[in-house]
C-alpha cells in the first residue's frame, strides 16, 4: 500500500484519465480507486487523499461520489491531509466551471488539511463557488477547452503535492 489514494468518480472516462495522469507524475507512488466500487476498508488507513470528480449539470457533483461521499465522511479525517481536483466545461458551464469541487471541499474542510488551492490566473470562466478569494480549493481542469494546458497544470500541481505528500 503507498502513503496516497487517489479517489476519482468518473462519468465519461476523463476524471479517470486525469487520475491516472497524475498518478504517472507523482511517480506511481498513489493507489487509484473509482468511488463507484471502492470499499471504506480499502482506504480508510491513508494518511493523504486526492479526492477527484467531474462536474456534471450545473455544477453538480459526479454521480458515484454522490452515493459514495456519505459513506467516506464516516472516514475519521482527523490528521488527513486531502488535495481535491475537478473537471468542468468552461465553455458550455462558465457560470458553474468545476464546481463540483467545493461540495467535496465543504464535505471534508473542518476534519482534514485541505492542501492544492491554485490561483484562478490562467483560467477562463464566468463563476465558480470552488473560488474562495482568488483561489481554487483544488485543481480545475478543463478537457473540452483547455485541454492544451492539462498537463502542465497537472505538472505544477503535483510538484505542490509532493512537497507534503510524503
Amino acid at each position: 500500500m503507498n502513503n496516497i489514494a487517489i479517489l476519482y468518480g468518473s462519468s465519461g472516462g476523463n476524471t479517470e484519465s486525469v487520475a491516472k495522469r497524475l498518478n504517472e507524475i507523482l511517480d506511481s507512488s498513489a493507489d487509484l480507486y473509482d468511488v463507484a466500487n471502492v470499499k471504506l476498508d480499502d482506504i480508510k488507513a491513508y494518511p493523504y487523499y486526492i479526492l477527484g470528480t467531474s462536474t456534471t449539470g450545473i455544477g453538480d457533483l459526479q454521480d458515484d461520489w454522490e452515493g459514495f461521499l456519505p459513506t467516506f465522511k464516516k472516514i475519521d479525517l482527523t490528521d488527513k491531509t486531502i488535495a481535491i481536483f475537478a473537471l468542468g466545461d468552461s465553455g458550455s458551464f462558465s457560470s458553474s466551471f468545476a464546481q463540483s469541487m467545493r461540495i467535496l471541499y465543504d464535505a471534508v474542510k473542518d476534519q482534514a488539511t485541505i492542501i492544492g488551492e491554485v490561483d484562478d490566473e490562467g483560467y477562463t470562466y464566468d463563476e465558480s463557488d470552488a473560488v474562495i478569494d482568488g483561489k481554487w480549493v483544488g485543481l480545475a481542469i478543463d478537457e473540452d477547452n483547455e485541454y492544451n494546458l492539462t498537463e502542465e497544470r497537472l505538472q505544477g500541481w503535483a510538484k505542490k503535492l509532493k512537497e507534503v505528500f510524503k
